[in-house]
């Protein structure tokens, strides 16, 4: 494929098309909490979040994690969580480039806005911020927006290993509820 084709076909939005898509604030932290352990509920394995953790691991911060939100414009209701860490890798042997600054999604909760059309605002506000490549797992319900938001296969498996925990059967992707940093 030419550069021009490949430029053409991986082409996104200037803006985000979600009415009420922003960045998550400090006072969003109790209703993005209630969000993302209703969502977590429903999997096999997820994590216990409370608001302290929320606010740890979920509230933005600069090189690190990005976090955005649905507002409703009619009843200013959180409805929707998408988020992604930052995970810079060094290039070695370039004389042009020196960091590949990567964006890792993190957790998405999806209740009134398709995730499809929220992890695609997700991949705008990274392009945004000038992120060269977008990494998701196939855990959680990834799989629903991963081919039709053009994500290429990886070309290797992530295992967990759990210390003091007891699964009776191997998980699906889809059972689990975890990402690792």
């Amino acid at each position: 494929m030419t550069m021009s084709r490949t430029i053409k076909l991986y082409k996104l939005p200037e803006s985000t098309v979600t009415p009420g898509f922003r960045k998550m604030e400090i006072h969003d932290v109790p209703a993005v909490t209630r969000l993302i352990r209703n969502y977590l509920s429903f999997f096999v394995v997820a994590p216990d979040f409370d608001e302290n953790d929320v606010e740890h691991w979920l509230l933005p911060r600069e090189n690190v994690v990005d976090s955005y939100l649905v507002e409703s414009p009619e009843t200013r209701e959180v409805t929707d969580f998408c988020s992604f860490y930052t995970l810079p890798s060094t290039i070695l042997g370039n004389q042009n480039y020196s960091v590949l600054k990567a964006a890792y999604s993190f957790y998405n909760v999806s209740t009134a806005t398709p995730l499809l059309q929220l992890m695609n605002d997700a991949l705008i506000v990274a392009k945004q911020k000038d992120f060269d490549v977008f990494n998701a797992l196939d855990v959680m319900q990834n799989e629903t927006f991963l081919k039709e938001l053009k994500f290429g296969p990886g070309d290797g498996k992530l295992h967990y290993y759990l210390y003091n925990y007891r699964i009776k059967q191997e998980l699906k992707p889809s059972e689990l509820g975890l990402v690792l940093l």
